[in-house]
């Protein structure tokens, strides 16, 4: 008798739960993927997929508002390098170090570069800043941000799509762990941000010692 209530008191916890993310999703799910993507996330749109693939949200709204995000992130970045690019980058050694190299690679593969920055971690922010300290034309990066936004939200927001899939092919009805299943990619994608993040600040320690021992 007792182990009965207590499946009730789960299962009525899990309802309860259940009900407020399909409200928060329903009322904030793409304003908070239109945010998390113009600061820069690819955890918060692969969350969307999840969404997607669970019935909460639109697939196709899920990428357009990826889309949308990372594009007018990158561009606003790219304006500020433009605009401020030389008086940061003094207050700013560590960003030197990544704009000289982003600088090298588009001497070399600029359609690529522009196309693809999105999947360069560690260059992910800097890129577009650095790109606009370059003579690169503001139409040309425009134009091939463009292409490279929608290459970048249709393969995350698919891949969070699809993950919601190969979850449900392994455990079943998908619906009965769907908070596990969104905990675990915001879990694992916060913690992927904080070892980046350590990795970065060791690295850019080391640069300031170099440049400070030159």
């Amino acid at each position: 008798m007792s182990e009965h209530i207590i499946l009730l008191v789960n299962a009525a916890g899990n309802s309860n739960i259940t009900v407020m993310l399909e409200s928060l999703l329903n009322t904030y799910g793409y304003p908070i993927l239109l945010l998390g993507t113009f600061l820069e996330g690819e955890t918060i749109l692969v969350l969307g997929g999840v969404a997607a693939h669970l019935g909460y949200l639109s697939l196709g709204w899920v990428i357009a508002c990826g889309f949308a995000g990372t594009l007018f992130g990158d561009q606003l970045y790219f304006y500020l390098g433009r605009r401020h690019g030389s008086e940061f980058l003094a207050r700013r050694p560590t960003w030197q170090a990544r704009s000289q190299r982003v600088h090298r690679i588009l001497e070399r593969y600029p359609v690529l570069l522009i196309l693809g920055f999105r999947f360069l971690y560690g260059l992910r922010t800097v890129t577009p800043f650095a790109l606009g300290t370059s003579r690169l034309p503001y139409l040309l990066f425009t134009v091939l941000n463009v292409i490279g936004a929608g290459i970048w939200a249709i393969a995350i927001g698919l891949a969070g799509f699809y993950f919601g899939h190969s979850v449900e092919i392994v455990l079943g009805e998908i619906k009965q762990y769907e908070i596990q299943v969104m905990a675990f990619v915001g879990v694992t994608g916060l913690l992927a941000w904080i070892v980046f993040m350590i990795h970065r600040r060791k690295q850019d320690r080391r640069s300031d010692r170099k440049n400070e021992g030159f």
